[in-house]
C-alpha cells in the first residue's frame, strides 16, 4: 500500500468567487502572482443555497483562460437534485474542467433535508456513475474532526466511504497543529486508504478574520499562537502580528513536508500575500510543481 511520503508532492491554491470590480481586480492580481509559482491546480469555492454558484463557473473559466492551469470548482450537493448536478457537471466538462472538489457542503440553518444526496460519498458515487473517470475527484478530510461529527472514529469512517466511492485525492480542512494531521493520516492508512491526503494550510493575512473563520468551522488555534497574536494585536503592533503569523505558518508547513505530506493546499483568500512569502520561506521552486499529481 502506498504511504503518503511515497506519493508525488503537489501544491495548489484556493480562491473564492469575487464580489464587485474591486474584488475582481484583487483576484486578478493574486491569480497572476500565484500562477507564476506553478501550482498543480487552483480550486474555487462554491456557496450553498445559490450564493456563489454562478460565480464559481465564471471564476473557474477566467482562471483557466488567464493562467492555462487547471481549476477545480467546489461542488456541493446541498439542495441539488440528480438532474441539476448532472447538468452542472456537464457544463464543467464542456468548459474543459478536469477536476472537481466534491463536498456535502454546509447545511443552511433551518433546513430539514440537504436534498437528494445527504453525504459527500453519495455525490462522489453519482459522479463516477454518470461521468466515469472524466474528472479527478478531490474530497474533504478533517484532521481535527468535522464539527458536526464529534466521534473521531465515525468521522474517519465517513472519510473512508468517500475514498471507497471513488475519490482520487483529498484536501484537509485547515489546521495549525501538525500532530492532528499526522494522526489522521496514520488512522486512515490503517483503514487501507492510500490516496493522497494533502494538508490544507490557512495563512493569516488578517488575524481577526481567521479567528472568526476558525470559530465557525471548528479549526483549533493553539493557545500559544493565540496568546502571542492577541498580545501583539492589543499593543497595536500589526507588523509583529504579520511577522509572527507568517513564521508560525511557515514552520507548520516545514513540519508537514518533512513529515511526508504529499504537498500543501493553501487557502489563499484571493490574496497572493502572505502565501507567496511562505512559499519563498520554504524554498519551493515553481518549476518543480507544475505537473499535476498522479492519481
Amino acid at each position: 500500500m502506498r504511504k503518503q511520503q511515497d506519493l508525488p508532492r503537489h501544491y495548489s491554491f484556493e480562491f473564492f468567487p469575487p464580489k464587485g470590480p474591486k474584488g475582481e481586480q484583487r483576484l486578478d492580481a493574486a491569480r497572476a502572482e500565484l500562477a507564476a509559482l506553478g501550482p498543480a491546480f487552483f480550486s474555487v469555492t462554491f456557496g450553498a443555497g445559490g450564493t456563489t454558484r454562478s460565480g464559481t463557473l465564471k471564476t473557474v473559466k477566467a482562471t483557466m483562460d488567464a493562467t492555462g492551469i487547471s481549476a477545480a470548482p467546489h461542488l456541493s450537493c446541498i439542495e441539488g437534485t440528480r438532474e441539476s448536478i448532472r447538468e452542472l457537471l456537464q457544463t464543467y466538462a464542456d468548459n474543459g474542467v478536469d477536476r472537481i472538489v466534491a463536498l456535502r457542503g454546509d447545511i443552511p440553518e433551518g433546513m430539514d433535508s440537504p436534498g437528494e444526496f445527504s453525504y459527500a460519498n453519495e455525490l462522489v458515487g453519482f459522479i463516477r456513475e454518470e461521468f466515469g473517470d472524466r474528472f479527478h475527484l478531490e474530497v474533504g478530510a478533517y484532521p481535527e474532526v468535522h464539527p458536526e461529527t464529534p466521534d473521531p472514529a465515525a468521522d474517519l469512517d465517513n472519510f473512508v466511504r468517500k475514498v471507497e466511492a471513488g475519490a482520487d485525492s483529498a484536501m484537509t480542512q485547515y489546521f495549525y497543529n501538525a500532530d492532528a494531521y499526522f494522526d489522521f493520516v496514520e488512522r486512515a492508512e490503517a483503514k487501507g486508504v492510500d490516496i493522497p491526503i494533502v494538508p490544507g494550510v490557512m495563512p493569516i493575512p488578517n488575524w481577526s478574520q481567521i479567528k472568526r473563520f476558525s470559530a465557525m468551522c471548528g479549526a483549533d488555534i493553539p493557545r500559544w499562537m493565540e496568546r502571542r497574536l492577541e498580545t501583539y494585536e492589543q499593543a497595536g503592533d500589526e507588523a509583529s502580528v504579520q511577522a509572527f503569523a507568517t513564521d508560525a505558518v511557515t514552520r507548520l508547513c516545514e513540519r508537514l513536508i518533512e513529515g511526508g505530506a504529499p504537498g500543501i493546499h493553501f487557502y489563499a483568500l484571493n490574496r497572493s500575500e502572505p502565501t507567496r512569502t511562505i512559499w519563498q520561506n520554504l524554498g519551493l521552486p515553481a518549476a518543480d510543481h507544475t505537473d499535476a499529481m498522479a492519481g
